[in-house]
């Protein structure tokens, strides 16, 4: 059996690739690169380096790399996962897969953040990390202060409950859903990050805005009250606000005026349908649940 495997996702980093193998190898008892379809040398490099290469041959994106290199996986203790750009350091490998190997969690979470404010963070990326930390924690039904993060580690019998639906960046946030719908244990650890290297193949910017809007819908199946009933209530509310107004204007000799009248009744109708389908969902949604976890334990009895 083998004790910590190491996956590491990679798309085009031929410049960074070499150096994240050979220092991962002096930490992890495995070291599996998933080359993700990319068009320089980042295969040749990694074999070079001493890696098992496993090739996509079209490039279909973090999420469908990570489950690439899970179902290589055979007979480990540990599995980490490491982005290969060059800004996470392989030598604390061992210190975020410790509570794993412990028996202490399911899943650990590496976290720049996690004693606060990581000061080595350009205050653009920090400000996009916390709406996405808000959101992918409002999806996930869970507390995790650094939820983009690539440097993770999981005990095996944790894997099958990812469901990998996001193939692109998007992923981390879904298996931190996906990790909260399981109950599974989840650990975070402090990590370092360097900002010094610019191996990265994502624009910052445009790659947190797709993810926030992959959290927004999958919080749509997830949260249907979060993302249908909160909302439709407030439109309801504003609804109900101004129809009262307009009543006591009436009730002292003000007409009634067609648009904001219109606007009223608009808002009132959409904000309760809204409330409603929020609630019809979330009925839907424990049912579905409640029938997975009742087939779960007739299979763990029938064994």
């Amino acid at each position: 059996m083998s004790g910590i495997v190491a996956i590491l996702p990679a798309f085009n980093e031929e410049v960074s690739i070499g150096s994240v193998v050979l220092l991962a190898k002096q930490h992890a008892d495995r070291v599996i690169v998933v080359d993700d379809g990319s068009c320089d040398r980042t295969a040749e490099v990694a074999t070079l380096a001493g890696a098992e290469v496993i090739c996509h041959p079209e490039n279909r994106g973090k999420g469908a790399a990570l489950k690439t290199g899970f179902l290589a996986v055979n007979g480990a203790e540990a599995i980490v996962t490491i982005d290969t750009d060059g800004q996470h350091d392989p030598a604390e490998i061992p210190k975020v897969a410790a509570p794993i190997l412990a028996g202490e969690a399911d899943m650990v979470n590496g976290s720049r953040y996690l004693d606060g404010q990581d000061k080595n963070t350009p205050l653009y990326r920090r400000v996009g990390q916390i709406v996405l930390d808000k959101a992918t924690n409002l999806d996930s039904g869970i507390k995790v202060t650094d939820t983009q993060s690539g440097f993770r580690a999981f005990a095996p019998h944790a894997i099958p409950i990812f469901k990998f639906r996001q193939n692109g960046l998007a992923i981390e946030s879904e298996m931190l859903a996906d990790a909260g719908q399981a109950n599974l244990r989840i650990k975070e650890v402090e990590i370092g990050v360097r900002y010094d290297v610019d191996c990265s193949t994502e624009n910052p910017v445009s790659h947190g805005v797709r993810v926030l809007v992959k959290i927004l819908h999958d919080m749509e199946l997830r949260r249907p009250l979060y993302y249908f009933t909160l909302p439709g209530l407030v439109l309801a509310g504003i609804g109900v606000g101004m129809g009262l107004l307009f009543l006591k204007d009436f009730y002292h000799g003000a007409p009634l005026h067609f648009g904001p009248t219109l606007l009223m009744i608009m808002l009132t109708l959409v904000g309760s349908f809204s409330a409603m389908t929020g609630v019809i969902l979330h009925s839907i949604s424990r049912l579905i649940s409640e029938s997975r976890s009742d087939r779960v334990m007739s299979m763990e009895e029938g064994l």
